[in-house]
């Protein structure tokens, strides 16, 4: 099999809207901050933007983000330069390297459809990390009114943890990374 040694990703130019209904809290998080969140937990992109990948063979290999248009595949040659070529079709949907390489492919990722379960991800992530944070610092807040007494705690790593905590990890994992 080969293997994936490199990849390298441009930023796209623009992310797709957020979905509708959101509270200002979570309309106020700029929509790239949820889209990268989104996207570093899955294979999958939905804005387009350039990609590479240098890999070694020999062997089978698949794009390893979707969807993947792929441009050029070159191979490093023996006069220390990119040659153009054109691997074999692997019986699994990617390419068969028959030699070592390196080899370059030069491509697209994304646009895609943003599916109803992508935007529902998203409404949650947003508004999981719109949610007040209560003071800095602090992961136990304690209120007395009189005989009325309100406390929060909340674990330090709340932020870190929001893809999984606010149910959004669980609607993206038919796109989870393989």
């Amino acid at each position: 099999m080969a293997t994936t040694i490199k990849q390298n990703e441009s930023e796209p130019l623009t992310y797709p809207d957020a979905p509708e209904g959101l509270s200002a809290a979570a309309v106020a998080i700029p929509a790239p901050v949820i889209w990268e969140r989104i996207e570093a937990y899955v294979a999958h992109r939905w804005a387009e933007r350039d990609i590479e990948w240098l890999v070694e063979g020999p062997g089978e290999w698949s794009p390893p983000l979707a969807p993947a248009t792929i441009a050029t595949v070159e191979v490093w040659s023996a006069a220390d330069e990119w040659e153009a070529c054109t691997p074999n079709a692997s019986p699994f949907g990617g390419y068969w390297l028959s030699a070592t390489g390196p080899f370059r492919f030069t491509g697209t990722v994304g646009p895609g459809e943003v599916p109803a379960t992508v935007s529902e991800a998203y409404r949650r992530l947003a508004e999981y990390m719109a949610a007040k944070p209560g003071k800095p610092g602090a992961t136990s807040e304690s209120i007395d009114a009189g005989s009325i007494s309100i406390s929060h705690s909340r674990s330090a790593s709340w932020l870190a943890n929001a893809m999984i905590n606010s149910g959004a990890g669980d609607l993206l994992r038919s796109y989870r990374k393989v």
